[in-house]
């Protein structure tokens, strides 16, 4: 009897582990279940990268996306390339319409419904796209991008040729232009401070920036006091290059702030064309380099003024003076300049900086805006007799600047992605 309540015992026991072991088993597959349910509900993530040939932040960007790829899943990056692609580039304007923001530079990263435009590096730019993609992994995105590209290329939409970095009728922009003295430029070749030089060489040598130093110099020039001398001239430079700082920072910082508008970028590379066209007929017409803007009454005025802050007994109302004097006529002046400031502070908004290099590239461009400033006033302080650099340097500067500013405009207007310059 004792046998047969053992062996009870060891069948109940049995019965028991098998019963544990299934329900066991069951709550495992069911964790299994809600896992894989779980895995499979994750988000997947699709970012859209709209990039040029030969754009070098475009490739920065790529790598970026790409290793950021292969260290999530459910990432997905679609390299969209633009140069050769018409069908790439119609999705493009139908994304730009659909989300209502700029399409002129490259990259263009779409990643849900938020737009990047532009790479700096992985610290800056890169930090922003690992946190929307993050984001997006996380609470899910809406996809803008693959209906327009499905419906791109559905069959109804027909062939397309590739697209062409000139367009067929050949009134693309030049690829390169020629530069006397120096020869053929390739334009997408030209480095952000290349053309910062350009550029400020071609606004310095404006007749109208010269002619009151030049009087204020044949001023300074009858005093017997030479650190009165060196300190005001060197204030009236000084403060001339401090409110042209402040005049180019202005209007960068406007075109920063409307960076997104389409029209702005289209009007601006309009004002570099018509800018191109004057100096070109300054070139032509005005062979004495004589300022057209100035009238000889308004002039006339100001030489009575710096005469008068020149004799000025009293040193520090004739330093404040000149500095105000400074700031007036440096303001109406930079009408002469046609448009040149409002070219280059577009040029730079359009590239992905950070702000301190906004501001560095501001200040070479006042440097160089100024040297010839400080290359008269320096050698008219040293010997004591007024020199200037001559006619020819600003019918020269004319001629280089005017072609320049034509190829700018129309590169602008119509391949602005080549804008995207190297630094």
């Amino acid at each position: 009897m004792t046998r047969n309540v053992l062996a009870l015992r060891a069948a109940h026991e049995r019965a028991l582990r098998n019963v544990r072991m299934r329900v066991l088993a069951w709550f495992a597959g069911v964790l299994l279940v809600l896992a894989a349910a779980g895995a499979s509900a994750q988000p997947a993530v699709d970012v859209y990268a709209f990039v040029a040939e030969g754009c070098l932040h475009c490739e920065k960007a790529l790598a970026f996306l790409q290793r950021e790829a292969g260290q999530r899943v459910g990432l997905r990056v679609h390299a969209l390339e633009l140069t050769r692609n018409a069908r790439n580039v119609e999705v493009l304007v139908a994304v730009a319409r659909e989300l209502a923001v700029d399409d002129s530079a490259v990259p263009f990263i779409v990643i849900g419904e938020r737009v990047f435009v532009g790479y700096l590096d992985d610290r800056t730019t890169g930090a922003a796209l690992r946190a929307q993609i993050d984001a997006c992994l996380a609470h899910g995105c809406r996809d803008v991008v693959a209906p327009l590209l499905a419906a791109a290329a559905a069959p109804d939409a027909g062939p397309r040729a590739p697209a062409s970095p000139r367009p067929p009728d050949g009134r693309g922009p030049p690829e390169t232009i020629y530069v006397p003295l120096i020869g053929e430029v390739a334009l997408r070749s030209l480095s952000l401070p290349v053309v910062t030089v350009l550029l400020a060489a071609l606004d310095g040598f404006n007749p109208c920036a010269m002619w009151t130093l030049v009087f204020l110099i044949g001023l300074l020039l009858g005093m017997q006091d030479r650190v009165r001398m060196w300190t005001l001239g060197a204030t009236f430079i000084a403060a001339s290059a401090l409110v042209y700082f402040l005049f180019m920072a202005a209007w960068l910082n406007l075109l920063l702030f409307l960076r997104g508008v389409v029209w702005v970028r289209a009007a601006i590379g309009v004002v570099a064309i018509a800018g191109g066209l004057y100096y070109l007929r300054e070139f032509a017409l005005n062979r004495e380099a004589v300022c057209k803007v100035t009238a000889p009454q308004a002039r006339r005025q100001v030489f009575e003024r710096l005469r008068a802050l020149a004799l000025e007994r009293r040193f520090l109302v004739a330093l404040a003076g000149m500095v105000l004097l400074a700031f007036a006529v440096n303001l109406v002046e930079a009408v002469c300049s046609a448009g040149l400031p409002a070219v280059y502070t577009q040029l730079l908004a359009m590239n992905a900086l950070p702000d301190v290099a906004y501001y560095a590239y501001l200040a070479l461009y006042i440097a160089v805006f100024m040297l010839d400033d400080l290359i008269v006033f320096v050698a008219a302080m040293k010997t004591l007799q007024l020199v200037g650099l001559g006619t020819k340097y600003t019918r020269a500067t004319n001629l280089v600047g005017g072609a320049l500013l034509l190829a700018l405009g129309a590169v602008m207007l119509l391949r602005p992605e080549w804008l995207m310059l190297g630094r």
